[in-house]
């Protein structure tokens, strides 16, 4: 937890006023300094003697006199304000040093220091962003680790798998059947289900895809992608609904639509039990375009309605693990083409056990 550093009521003052304060204080302290000092430097019998015939002192008397208490007095004050400067920067500067030292540890790659919060409004502003930038960056760099772990992972597994068929092809203790090569062909497409998947996953963040663009009709393409999987939907024993009742225009890459529309659905579909239900519906919103799927499964908890778009992070739940044929990055992928067509996903849960919502928000075309 981030405490701040409280202090004084003058900490509290924004950065401009006590820029301000302090060089005005600099000035007034000269210049009291110099009213203080300058009578006490003239010698208690001095007496300028006068011209004997008129009685009048010299002119060039009372300026030298004056000119010598004069600089001496504005030397001690300038000296007296140069260290009250020099203090009064040093207080300003203390906050500055922190967030310094802040960011030279993020450099070297030390993302978990959070900088104490200052009592000064924009030095506040400006460590609350740096805080949370390297909260950000240590997230970023907890991802990465994750993503080369979960990569090796699950590579791994389809990989031993295929040795092992493989040497045993060899040594003869596998007779060559065709279900031993349709299990090495199940292993193989799911390499290279992983594999596409993590290239598409590179260029969703990378903005590297390019969109085909059509004029299209977002519920005769949801409707296609759900009769597609409908056979499964049946074998599990899911009702799939269907709610396209008006055609919906927008000019959108039908593809990749097609391609997020089938990852909701699946996921939807592993997250429903038997006898549950899946429906999605497509229309149109003010000037824009909704696609939303909603199904009657475990649902998801509150602290992970966010999580779920990151990549390799599943959702599981105590008496249901998450299916390990997905790549776990599907729901990454449909965010990263949902934002290139200019729109938004958002998912939404009432609790586990209480199914989920998934919204795709679209920018449309006039009827």
């Amino acid at each position: 937890m981030i405490r701040s550093s409280g202090g004084p009521w003058w900490r509290r003052v924004s950065l401009r006023k006590r820029l301000f304060l302090s060089h005005l204080a600099a000035a007034l302290i000269s210049v009291a300094v110099m009213l203080v000092v300058a009578p006490l430097l003239v010698p208690a019998d001095f007496k300028p003697e006068g011209d004997q015939r008129t009685g009048l002192v010299p002119s060039h008397e009372i300026e030298r006199a004056f000119n010598e208490v004069l600089t001496i007095a504005l030397l001690l004050g300038l000296a007296v304000a140069v260290a009250a400067a020099a203090v009064l920067s040093r207080l300003l500067l203390r906050s500055l040093d922190r967030i310094r030292a802040a960011t030279r540890h993020m450099a070297a790659g030390h993302y978990g220091e959070q900088v104490p919060l200052p009592g000064e409004p924009e030095l506040r502003r400006l460590v609350s962003d740096v805080n949370r930038l390297s909260a950000e960056l240590a997230d970023v760099e907890r991802r990465r680790a994750r993503l080369v772990s979960e990569v090796a992972h699950e590579m791994r597994t389809p990989l031993t798998t295929l040795r092992g068929q493989l040497d045993g092809l060899v040594d003869g203790v596998f007779p060559p059947t065709n279900e031993l090569f349709a299990s090495l062909t199940d292993d193989i497409a799911r390499l290279q289900r992983l594999t596409g998947d993590l290239s598409s996953l590179s260029r969703v963040e990378e903005g590297a895809f390019r969109l085909e663009r059509t004029e299209m009709d977002l519920g005769a393409m949801a409707l296609r992608a759900a009769e597609r999987l409908r056979p499964q939907f049946a074998d599990q024993g899911v009702e799939l609904q269907v709610r396209a009742p008006v055609p919906v225009r927008a000019e959108a890459d039908e593809e990749r639509l097609a391609q997020v529309v089938t990852n909701l659905l699946g996921n939807a579909l592993a997250a429903t039990e038997p006898g549950g239900r899946v429906e999605i519906t497509v229309a149109r919103e003010d000037a824009g375009a909704v696609i939303t799927v909603i199904d009657t499964g475990v649902g998801i908890a509150e602290e992970d309605v966010e999580r779920i778009f990151h990549r390799f992070e599943r959702v599981e739940h105590a008496d249901r693990p998450a299916p390990a044929a997905g790549s776990g990055i599907g729901l990454t992928i449909a965010r990263g083409i949902v934002h290139a067509h200019g729109g938004e996903i958002t998912a939404r849960s009432p609790g586990p056990g209480k199914g989920a919502t998934f919204r795709v928000r679209l920018p449309g075309l006039p009827r």
